[in-house]
């Protein structure tokens, strides 16, 4: 439509004799599934579909794309009735987030209680207090609670937002990023206390063990990038990067 000029405006404005459905409504409906096998996350899926339909609504006369078909119902409504299940199943997908991230700060909480070693009953203190192995378990228990809280809070201000059509353009999809990111965070550093609290109780004896366990605590985080990094790429891609994708890459054909 770019490419050909100002020969787009002879072919936006047709409509469906039957329904009354201008190319904005035919925007409005839903994708067959098949068209989101490379798109990663439900969110996403929304987030490609709102950007299909703001691009085209830039092409139609804008007396256009408040018209009703012959149902009452202008593009936008009929934009979210289409996509309701959409929005719905985004939701579900949410909370399996947020209940990893719950589910981490648990833990990490309640280890901030339970030092390795344990507490002299006399003073207090820790009794390995001086050792770096118990600073750095402490500091990295902390930051996990920190960020897994963080990222707790991140998901439940989506699930709590009016997750509206507009919010899934770029608010909720950078809000999303950074609860993955944090929640990335929190998992990072729950290995790391995990690790350290291994070499505390096996310091000068059996070294073996706590680097065994050390190396096999990174195979969740691996896993953990591995599987996330693709949907981070495409939910950056798409927030920051979405007003390139619809760029006419050659001359326009017509003037």
């Amino acid at each position: 439509m770019y490419e050909i000029g100002a020969m787009k405006d002879l072919i936006t404005p047709i409509k469906d004799k039957k329904k009354g459905n201008n190319m904005l409504h035919m925007v409005s409906k839903r994708a067959k599934q098949s068209r989101f096998q490379d798109v990663s996350g439900v969110a996403l899926q929304m987030q490609r579909e709102l950007l299909w339909f703001k691009e085209v609504e830039q092409l139609i006369p804008p007396s256009y794309r408040k018209r009703k078909n012959i149902y009452g119902m202008t593009p936008q409504d009929l934009f979210a009735k289409e996509h309701a299940y959409l929005i719905s199943k985004g939701e579900d997908w949410m909370n399996n987030y947020m209940l990893v991230a719950t589910l981490i700060a648990t833990i990490v909480f309640a280890a901030a209680f339970t030092l390795p070693g344990g507490y002299n009953q006399d003073t207090g203190i820790p009794f390995f207090s001086k050792e770096p192995s118990l600073i750095i378990f402490v500091i990295s228990d902390a930051v996990s609670l920190i960020s897994s809280s963080t990222s707790v809070l991140i998901f439940l201000s989506i699930l709590t937002s009016r997750y509206a059509e507009r919010d899934s353009m770029h608010l909720l999809p950078s809000r999303l990023m950074f609860g993955i990111a944090t929640l990335f965070l929190s998992i990072v550093t729950m290995m790391i206390a995990f690790s350290a609290s291994f070499f505390l109780l096996y310091k000068g004896k059996l070294e073996w063990v706590p680097i065994t366990i050390t190396c096999l605590a990174g195979m969740p985080v691996i896993l953990f990038a591995k599987m996330q990094f693709h949907l981070l790429v495409d939910i950056f891609d798409y927030t920051y990067r979405s007003k390139y994708h619809f760029k006419p890459k050659k001359r326009s054909l017509y003037y």
